[in-house]
């Protein structure tokens, strides 16, 4: 990453964000603050969009997609409970934001991702910046990646109408999966924890809008 892209007022802007999701959205993990205070959000924006980097808001991005609000993706990430080392499957790369926080956070990150913009446009930015997951995959997310399964942790960055059972089949017994569900204008952040092969653990953590989760892929 070239240091010119990533200004001390990007920086001191990174860490007023750190201190409003620590204070005023209650993460308290540690790991989560120092991936978000290290990874530089603007440049996985629009350039028009620079100045607005680190408030908490969601921006359009291409084909139609957004990046998620900062604190959307310190509450996603710090329900997935992440350790370093341990195997994540993220469905939804998007413009690879979320994927950067996992990688810095030491994760071993298997991402995959629908739409061919996209998919092109975070490989490049996340290779650019040295913080590459294990795999990038352009596909279907609905299929998961079974070849690399099974995962320590499933993380789902759209909402999807109901539970996508071939992700449940690819989550390790131990493992869990965080994945916003419900109708495409709110879905409920819900936590998965698989007990055994056959019982999951629910838990429900509030309202959220994410963009709608789709199968097959679009070039």
């Amino acid at each position: 990453m070239k240091p010119t892209l990533d200004s001390f007022v990007h920086k001191g802007k990174r860490r007023i964000l750190v201190d409003y999701l620590r204070e005023k959205v209650g993460i308290t993990d540690f790991a989560v603050l120092s991936a978000i205070n290290h990874v530089p959000r603007h440049l996985f924006l629009e350039s028009i969009f620079e100045d607005y980097a680190y408030e908490d808001r969601a921006f359009p991005i291409a084909a139609k997609q957004t990046i998620s609000h900062p604190s959307t993706v310190a509450e996603q990430t710090m329900l997935l409970e992440v350790s370093a080392g341990e195997k994540v499957l993220e469905i939804g790369t998007g413009s690879g934001y979320q994927t950067a926080v996992l990688v810095a956070m030491d994760a071993l990150v298997y991402t995959v991702e629908r739409q061919k913009d996209l998919f092109d446009f975070s490989q490049k930015k996340l290779k650019e910046m040295g913080l590459r997951p294990k795999f990038q995959s352009f596909g279907d997310g609905f299929a998961g990646l079974p070849t690399f399964a099974p995962f320590d942790r499933i993380i789902v960055t759209c909402g999807a109408e109901i539970l996508p059972m071939e992700l449940l089949k690819q989550l390790k017994t131990g493992g869990k999966m965080v994945i916003p569900m419900g109708p495409t204008d709110e879905q409920i952040l819900y936590r998965f924890t698989k007990i055994s092969p056959t019982e999951l653990e629910k838990e429900e953590f509030g309202a959220y809008k994410f963009v709608p989760m789709l199968g097959n892929t679009s070039k």
